[in-house]
């Protein structure tokens, strides 16, 4: 046919669109189906009775998928994977003391270290999620492999951290969605040779990584800068997946006053000597023109971020008491100060020094949910634009 372009059997509705439009533009209708052709072809989005170009991310509530929650911790990733319909098909956590409180709260104990556990043995799964920790990388094995002519990659580069075991079970098991989490300074970790091996890792695995440092001092009273990272699986959501990180909420922000208890322990209220050594600390570093010591809390803002040394002596967060020494958060406190749902709050199975790590060291969930939420969409996105209705390549999880 050459450059001839026959289309027949033009549904009734099309036909007299292309009429209506060319009438008003005064074209031919071969002038004007060309014109919204070429618009097309170039990039631009042609005038059309529907949006083809650009498909909104859907608001969901629920999605069934499989995840597995790698460095668990106490389930920060899993609480909103849970919320928004997933199942949870593998867990791994490696402290004693986060398993029980684990246990406690879902019902099962994730497996131990998972440097000794084979990607093999893993469950098929749809979204990987992993708050793994921050580690160098050592330069000394790619060098050795280049020497002596064996091949060689940014997964190569990974081996010896556990970064290089949670990307060993994304090459084996392809997982359409990885979330991860960390600390700000993972991308000036090693002068950002750490964040550039990462990155370059996961995108030799053939996957798109968006990444954003959030704050979660919109979602709940504390200054918490944690990087979020949301890679997609190219080979299922293409090169360039509509994902966005969510925008902080709008309104009143919280207020640490609002999570605190109306009756304290007295064993909470510090010791003399403590305070004593506490403001004589401050004060000797505030004379070298350091900023160390001690923080008093704003009741009517935002704490410091919570670490998991608060149990040492609680000073990055204090809250102050009328005629007597300032006093520590409880447990319960800080779990309200992450943000964890009341049937958490209630449920402490562990020390105070124990749960005073866990929620120092855990992800908190209203900014988990938050991105889980957008990643949600997209699983929604991906099933409008997939013929055959099937969402994900293997799992199968009923809703």
């Amino acid at each position: 046919m050459g450059s001839q372009l026959l289309v027949r059997d033009v549904p009734e509705q099309i036909r007299s669109w292309i009429e209506q439009e060319r009438k008003e533009r005064n074209q031919t209708q071969k002038e004007f189906v060309i014109n919204v052709l070429q618009q097309a072809c170039t990039g631009q989005q042609p005038v059309l009775p529907f949006e083809p170009v650009h498909v909104e991310p859907a608001q969901v509530e629920r999605i069934p998928f499989a995840f597995i929650d790698l460095f668990a911790g106490i389930g920060g990733y899993r609480i909103p994977l849970q919320k928004l319909g997933g199942t949870c098909v593998f867990s791994s956590e490696i402290d004693k003391y986060s398993q029980k409180t684990y246990r406690a709260w879902f019902g099962e104990t994730p497996q131990g270290d998972i440097t000794k556990i084979k990607a093999a043995d893993i469950p098929d799964h749809d979204v990987l999620a992993a708050g793994f920790p921050c580690q160098p990388f050592s330069i000394a094995g790619v060098s050795k492999k280049k020497s002596l002519g064996h091949p060689h990659g940014f997964l190569c580069e990974t081996q010896g951290t556990l970064f290089f075991n949670v990307a060993t079970i994304i090459q084996a098991k392809r997982p359409p969605i990885v979330l991860l989490e960390n600390v700000k300074n993972l991308q000036s970790h090693d002068q950002g040779r750490t964040w550039k091996v990462i990155k370059a890792a996961l995108e030799e695995l053939d996957y798109r990584v968006f990444h954003k440092v959030i704050d979660a001092s919109a979602w709940v009273p504390q200054h918490r800068e944690r990087v979020y990272i949301v890679c997609f699986d190219t080979r299922i959501f293409g090169d360039n997946p509509p994902f966005e990180f969510p925008t902080p909420p709008e309104g009143a922000r919280p207020r640490l006053r609002d999570i605190l208890e109306s009756r304290v322990d007295p064993k909470y209220t510090l010791t003399d000597h403590l305070w004593e050594y506490l403001q004589e600390y401050a004060e000797r570093h505030k004379a070298k023109g350091n900023g160390f010591g001690f923080g008093l809390a704003d009741l009517d803002g935002i704490t410091r971020t919570l670490s998991a040394r608060y149990f040492k002596d609680g000073s990055e967060i204090l809250i102050p008491q009328k005629g007597k020494n300032p006093r520590r958060l409880t447990p319960k406190e800080c779990a309200r100060l992450m943000g964890f749902d009341e049937q958490y709050q209630n449920n402490i199975v562990v020390s105070d020094t124990q749960a005073y790590r866990q929620f120092g060291n855990a992800i908190v969930p209203k900014v988990a949910e938050a991105v889980v939420r957008q990643v949600a969409s997209l699983l929604c996105w991906q099933l409008t634009r997939n013929n055959n209705g099937c969402l994900l390549k293997r799992t199968s999880v009923a809703a």
